[in-house]
């Protein structure tokens, strides 16, 4: 990116307002400075967009479906609105059912439990734990991590090809569970070619979209897969409010994910003294319970709110931040960013990397303590993952916090930094710049372990 267009960046694409942006922290070298949330990857703070529009609705807050009171059937219209919004915004087709769920994992746990039976999966060993382990009950063969894009389409491809035939002659149901972006390296993957081949071996696709939906357009049409599933709390969206979207059949023929009020159409008792249930087919069937319409209205309010930014904008910004963090990392030796498609692959906002002769959780502390910077230090619910990157790196134990390390054995730990379209310059610039110093100088402070944990000592 030339100085011209960086500048560009900077002056046309301020960051988004987000709730925090003035928040203090005390430092244990004295004095406070404003928090520099670099933490995007496990929770993005709320967009002020997003928390206006929740707080708007609030006092109209009425119990949904079924109700006859007036809040209540605002309510029920709300959520049932923010249901097209979230699927206008995934760019879903029209015969696709879209649930609301908690979390990715909630999403990817649900798919699990109504796949049909003798469903083989195929994931691979870089994927979140989110879609690594929900498979329980399903033969799940287990992918190793590919160094290339087009490794991973060729792995993928070998293992669809060599799948086991049925007893009755042909290959039984396919499930490829994929990331659309690594939680760990931030690098894309390429999922309308993995796409492609999941569907020419006869298997469908889920893609975790966990990561990717912050930072880019996700269309389930272009990309051509058969179900998204994605966080509220990573699209800058609180309450605890998750999403899976595409193929209705799989679903619809499924038991209830839950059994309960709202995913029953008809209830009634038996003679031998039992009940006999009708189930919905439409969403309502995996959303028993009273539905979370501060939590769907919030992903609604964000989608709307990142649509209007435009993501042209806002990955051209991203990426200006990204190129920023990345050539200041470059000029201290001793830190390695960890990547499994090389410097050159296209990426988002999420960089791990390890320190020579620092131990992770001592230096995210330390970016803490001294500088008030929110970073992630560990395996980030991809231990697989970030073991086999980890495997050869030089790191020393340090001097305090390894939490993954037994007793005599090299800590296996990296350090998260990750961002988005509510960070200012100033706070990757001060990451950078406590990077350096701390490599450099070293800690101010004394640092001890508590229960794991490297922290400040008192």
């Amino acid at each position: 990116m030339s100085v011209s267009t960086a500048a560009s960046v900077q002056t046309v694409c301020a960051p988004l307002p987000v709730l925090g942006r003035d928040v203090t922290v005390p430092l244990v070298t004295g004095g406070e400075v404003t928090y520099a949330a670099l933490d995007y990857a496990a929770s993005a703070p709320a967009l002020q967009r997003v928390w206006d529009d929740v707080a708007a609705y609030a006092p109209y807050y009425g119990s949904v479906h079924r109700g006859a009171g007036y809040l209540s059937q605002l309510s029920t219209d709300l959520f049932e609105n923010a249901r097209r919004t979230v699927a206008e915004f995934l760019d879903c087709r029209a015969d696709d059912q879209l649930v609301f769920t908690r979390s990715t994992t909630d999403s990817l746990n649900l798919l699990a439990a109504a796949l049909p039976d003798g469903c083989q999966v195929f994931v691979f060993e870089t994927e979140h734990h989110a879609g690594l382990l929900p498979w329980k009950d399903a033969r799940v063969t287990y992918l190793d991590a590919p160094r290339t894009p087009g490794q991973a389409v060729e792995t993928l491809e070998r293992a669809l090809a060599d799948r086991a035939v049925s007893v009755e002659g042909g290959h039984g149901p396919a499930l490829v569970c994929v990331t659309g972006a690594s939680n760990v390296t931030g690098e894309l993957w390429p999922v309308r070619e993995l796409a492609a081949a999941a569907h020419a071996h006869g298997a469908r696709i889920v893609l975790d979209a966990a990561q990717l939906a912050p930072h880019h357009p996700v269309s389930v049409r272009d990309l051509d897969v058969d179900w998204v599933a994605f966080s509220g709390h990573k699209l800058y969206a609180p309450f605890g409010s998750g999403v899976l979207a595409g193929r209705a059949d799989w679903l619809k023929a499924a038991d209830p994910y839950l059994a309960g009020g709202g995913a029953s159409r008809r209830v009634t008792r038996r003679e031998d003294g039992g009940v006999d249930v009708e189930w919905h087919e439409s969403a309502a069937r995996h959303e028993a319970g009273s539905p979370n319409v501060i939590g769907a209205y919030s992903i609604a309010s964000a989608c709307k709110a990142l649509t209007e930014a435009g993501f042209d904008t806002l990955v051209a910004r991203e990426q200006h931040l990204i190129d920023r963090v990345r050539a200041g990392l470059a000029e201290v030796p001793q830190v390695k960013v960890l990547s499994l498609f090389g410097d050159d692959a296209p990426r988002v906002g999420v960089i791990s990397f390890v320190v020579e002769g620092w131990n992770s959780s001592h230096f995210a502390a330390a970016l803490s303590a001294e500088y008030g910077i929110g970073v992630r230090d560990g395996l980030f619910c991809a231990h697989p993952l970030v073991r086999t990157l980890l495997g050869s790196a030089p790191q020393a134990q340090g001097e305090c916090g390894a939490p993954e390390a037994a007793p005599g054995e090299k800590s296996l730990n990296a350090i998260r930094v990750s961002f988005g379209a509510g960070t200012p310059d100033e706070h990757v610039d001060r990451f950078v710049t406590a990077v350096r110093e701390l490599v450099t100088e070293g800690a101010k402070w004394t640092y001890r372990t508590e229960e794991g944990r490297c922290v400040p000592a008192v």
